[in-house]
């Protein structure tokens, strides 16, 4: 597969990520051309400093991992982040409103972020399939369809799975063809990368980035 580096956002969000391993990250994606990194808020105004003369983005997460944060707080945290230097913003459902059935707070709390950082940033939205029902990955993914995201993404990899196959296949049918679809949480190897790139994934979220890129140079 062509570039596959240009399809990864590499990744670090443990909690006990330091200085230095947040510079180790970005020194890996200017080497291997990765699309971004995907860093804690916190990060952002680092990463800038060490990516400024370089093409590689800044991914950050909102209201992560569980989404339950307000929906004032998921907005002053995206400005500030695309402030700090962020291209794409992570965002998390308010998940538990998505099972009460109370899809308007769903829609209005990503159209809210989607509206704050309109024409500065790339607004990815996190559905955490392992928690939804079938008929919830689908709805989810249409309201984030519908408050104008650019991508809908499986997974925080902070919870009880990661991307699926299935999940990824069912998210892009849902979208449609022109909407992003991220897939991210256990992909690990070329395989796993291709495999969900081939089902409709457009970027993947990935710690394993150089490993991927390096599996992709044995089967050329």
């Amino acid at each position: 597969m062509e570039n596959v580096a240009q399809y990864i956002d590499h990744t670090i969000l443990n909690a006990d990520a330091t200085k230095a391993d947040i510079q180790r990250i970005c020194e890996e994606a200017k080497e291997y051309n990765f699309k971004t990194v995907c860093i804690q808020p916190y990060w952002v105004k680092y990463a800038k400093e060490i990516l400024e003369d370089s093409e590689v983005g800044i991914t950050t997460v909102i209201g992560f991992p569980l989404g339950a944060n307000t929906t004032e707080i998921k907005v002053a945290e995206a400005k500030l982040a695309v402030a700090e230097g962020a291209s794409d913003v992570d965002m998390v459902i308010n998940i538990g409103a998505l099972k009460s059935e109370d899809y308007d707070t769903v829609l209005n709390d990503i159209k809210a972020v989607v509206d704050a950082v309109s024409g500065k940033a790339i607004v990815k939205v996190i559905i955490e399939t392992s928690l939804l029902t079938k008929s919830e990955k689908i709805r989810a993914s249409e309201l984030a369809k519908q408050a104008g995201a650019d991508f809908v993404k499986t997974s925080t990899g902070f919870s009880t799975g990661g991307a699926t196959l299935d999940d990824v296949q069912l998210m892009r049918a849902t979208v449609g063809p022109d909407m992003g679809v991220k897939a991210s949480g256990g992909v690990r190897t070329y395989e796993d990368a291709k495999a969900m790139i081939e089902v409709g994934a457009t970027r993947i979220g990935a710690s394993s980035g150089i490993s991927i890129v390096e599996g992709s140079k044995e089967v050329e």
